[in-house]
């Protein structure tokens, strides 16, 4: 997968990566459940200077467990979940999967904070499992 292009759910709102991923993973925290509306979120990392976009997002600012920001952006029209940013590494973006127009080469290397999966979620990745975010 070297170039990922996604929008959200109403077109206002566009990218394009043309890095390849550097990583996809699973994440099982409430906060991304509570913004996607489901049991867990598929993000796919690449560098964010990668990202060309088109459109206007909105940002929530949330604080993570760790005490630093997490910038929840999202379509300002229809209110799909695009990225997310982190001030503990401003050169990453992790973009919401559910976004990008193929995910048919996604594989999910790892899943994090699986101490708040639900329990009926069985593990998706049998080898890197993280209660929380790996160390």
């Amino acid at each position: 997968m070297s170039k990922l292009e996604g929008r959200c759910l109403c077109g206002q709102f566009s990218y394009v990566s043309d890095a390849p991923p550097l990583a996809t993973l699973i994440c099982h925290c409430r906060n991304c459940q509570r913004q996607g509306g489901a049991a867990f979120s598929l993000n796919v990392v690449v560098p964010a200077a990668s990202l060309a976009t088109s459109g206007e997002l909105k940002s929530y600012m949330d604080r993570a467990d760790s005490g630093n920001t997490v910038e929840r952006q999202f379509c300002a029209t229809c209110g799909s979940p695009i990225f997310s940013m982190l001030s503990a590494n401003k050169a990453i973006a992790i973009i919401k999967a559910g976004t990008l127009d193929d995910t048919s080469d996604l594989q999910p290397a790892s899943e994090v904070w699986c101490d708040s999966a639900q329990s009926w979620v069985p593990p998706l990745v049998a080898a890197a499992r993280f209660p929380k975010n790996p160390a």
